[in-house]
């Protein structure tokens, strides 16, 4: 099996708990090191790796994958001397600070002959996978609503500086709304037009915390929402077609079984509690029902098989640029709207 040699480019919660993981447990990859400006966490948990002081000492190595896990304000940066060093690009969400930042690293990807992932591992959800299921099946006929949520109960600011600072990365809108954007496009495709209310509501917070976005479709309107205020959680997915009706609790359990250092396997990994099925109330062969639908498994082991293939066997990369540049145009799309109090034609 060919082996792809992969650094990550910082080692705080994404690192050790998104990324090492699974490149640790995919046999297709390995885990070179991570640059870290001044402490040797890395080493702590994997002895073997190396600690890299600086971008260029990274750039310089025997590395064939980049993960480009830094703050979202230095995501273009980082990922452009990445392809232009002729290595393949893991980039987290948000992708980057603009649409046109994100052309620019799409086209430079394809001109250097390179793979460009977008890191949206929600996709492997769990919940996700349930939900996607259930569209894809047509037991809702048509969808006419849906609704997707992202909410947490957090009145406080971060300490993290790049969270809350005055950046052009930081904000709800460039933190989870990527997350509830790709999914609303992974599941309906790309809107005719947005419109968006972006809000600042925790006492002393200097960016956006809470988001309303609708995305229009000819039929179809998609509500997006994520806020810091939300102890009591409506269900994170809501599904309204002509014939039915789903909805299902945001309930993946992967991030916070990571948190605890447990490590992730191909076997018995991101199984929801039962309790959190989803409901389904619709019409079956003319006979109205109303049941639990069993979750799917979640994993994120597979954005990571999907970036081997991509490397190994020249396949279509499992979150592409392109999907990347079409989440930065609602994005960017959504900031006008807000501004503009207007709705945005895309």
């Amino acid at each position: 099996m060919k082996q792809v040699k992969t650094a990550l480019l910082s080692y705080g919660m994404s690192g050790k708990i998104f990324h090492a993981p699974f490149l640790t447990l995919h046999p297709g990859f390995i885990l070179m090191g991570a640059w870290e400006r001044s402490k040797d966490l890395i080493r702590q948990d994997y002895p073997d790796v190396k600690r890299y002081t600086s971008l260029e000492e990274v750039l310089a190595d025997d590395v064939d994958l980049v993960v480009v896990n830094t703050p979202v304000d230095t995501h273009y940066e980082y990922a452009k001397k990445v392809l232009e060093a002729g290595k393949h690009a893991l980039v987290e969400k948000a992708f980057t600070t603009t649409a046109a930042e994100a052309e620019e690293l799409d086209r430079l990807a394809k001109e250097k002959g390179v793979k460009l992932t977008v890191y949206q591992n929600r996709r492997w959800d769990s919940d996700f996978k349930t939900v996607k299921k259930i569209a894809d099946s047509g037991v809702l006929g048509e969808i006419v609503e849906a609704e997707i949520r992202f909410d947490r109960y957090n009145p406080n600011l971060s300490p993290k500086a790049w969270k809350e600072g005055e950046n052009f990365g930081a904000g709800i809108l460039k933190d989870l709304g990527p997350h509830i954007i790709d999914q609303a496009l992974t599941l309906f495709g790309y809107p005719d037009a947005v419109f968006a209310d972006i809000r600042t509501e925790r006492e002393g917070s200097k960016v956006d915390d809470n988001i309303n976005l609708y995305l229009y479709y000819p039929g179809l309107r998609v509500r997006l929402h994520s806020g810091f205020f939300n102890r009591e959680q409506l269900p994170g997915f809501v599904l309204q077609g002509r014939k039915g009706s789903f909805f299902k609790d945001r309930a993946d359990i992967q991030e916070d079984v990571l948190k605890t250092g447990a490590k992730p396997n191909l076997d018995n990994w991101g199984a929801e509690p039962e309790e959190k099925s989803g409901v389904l109330h619709t019409e079956i062969d003319g006979e109205v029902v109303r049941k639990t639908i069993p979750t799917e498994k979640g994993n994120y082991y597979g954005i990571f098989d999907g970036v081997y293939k991509a490397i190994t066997e020249d396949a279509a990369e499992p979150v592409t640029a392109q999907d990347g540049v079409n989440i930065m145009k609602i994005i960017d799309a959504a900031i006008a709207s807000s501004e503009q109090k207007k709705v945005i034609d895309l």
